[in-house]
C-alpha cells in the first residue's frame, strides 16, 4: 500500500458551502481514492460532495516568497474597489 499515491480529500458539508480539506488517503487510482475517502471521511453523512486530488498534482505558492507572488497586485489600484466612486443610487455591490 505504501507504493500507492497519496490523494488529498476535500468535503463539502452541505450545498452552498465550499469544499474543505479534511485529510488524505492512499489509493492506486481515482476511483479507489474516492471510495476510500467516502469510507474514511463521510461515514456519518458529514458531506454532500467529495473531491480527491492526487497530492503530486497540487501546485501551491511558497509562503516564504509570498512577496514576489502577491506584491505586484498592490500597484494596480484599478483592481481595488476603493478606486471607483459609487453612485448613491447603487445600494448593493
Amino acid at each position: 500500500m505504501s507504493d500507492w499515491p497519496l490523494w488529498e480529500v476535500f468535503v463539502r458539508a452541505k450545498g452552498g458551502l465550499s469544499h474543505r480539506h479534511v485529510g488524505s488517503v492512499h489509493a492506486p487510482d481515482k476511483d479507489m481514492a474516492l471510495n476510500h475517502a467516502r469510507d474514511t471521511y463521510t461515514r456519518r453523512m458529514e458531506g454532500v460532495s467529495l473531491w480527491v486530488v492526487k497530492s503530486s498534482d497540487i501546485v501551491a505558492s511558497d509562503p516564504d516568497t509570498s512577496g514576489q507572488t502577491f506584491e505586484p497586485a498592490q500597484d494596480k489600484v484599478y483592481r481595488h474597489p476603493t478606486f471607483y466612486e459609487i453612485p448613491d443610487e447603487v445600494k448593493h455591490i
